[in-house]
């Protein structure tokens, strides 16, 4: 079995300490789905929704979590990232949004974390912005799709999620 890095041989809590690793070119992208009425969707079409534009907004706030991940997650290294993109997109045979977060950077620990933190702050943001129309909203399937670089080499997700 793999060792869990953020243990020591105590079995203490500790930031994994990278500063010997190679600085390395890393990618990371995650998704998640967020499932809602098709009334929902329509509203989101016809600019409808309470709180104004849905979609920019909860890609704007992705973006804005990747760069804090550090913040949230205790065991996290702040990272100077080259690059975050999310893109959320309607699904009317979800029905719902379909959320991808794509994270780069060149340093020395991997980005999974904030790759993964951007897509469920998009979607948490989705429902915050629809929860007045749809209370009803699923947020589902936030996971690692794929990622490379680092020592541990590229991965990518065997299955996808239906």
């Amino acid at each position: 079995m793999t060792k869990l890095t953020h243990l020591d041989s105590d079995g203490r809590v500790h930031m994994v300490d990278v500063s010997e690793k190679a600085a390395s070119v890393r990618r990371a992208v995650a998704s998640g789905r967020v499932r809602c009425l098709p009334e929902t969707l329509a509203a989101v079409r016809e600019a409808r929704t309470p709180k104004g534009a849905v979609i920019t907004t909860a890609e704007l706030a992705g973006i804005m979590a990747a760069k804090r991940t550090h913040e949230l997650i205790p065991l996290c290294h702040p990272l100077m990232l080259s690059k975050v993109a999310v893109t959320i997109e309607m699904d009317d045979a979800l029905p719902g949004f379909r959320i991808s977060a794509e994270v780069r950077l060149t340093g020395q620990t991997g980005i999974e974390m904030e790759a993964l933190t951007a897509a469920s702050v998009a979607a948490l943001t989705l429902y915050d912005m629809l929860k007045a129309v749809d209370k009803g909203i699923i947020i589902e399937a936030i996971r690692l799709e794929e990622k490379s670089g680092g020592k541990s080499g590229d991965w990518r997700a065997e299955t996808e999620v239906p």
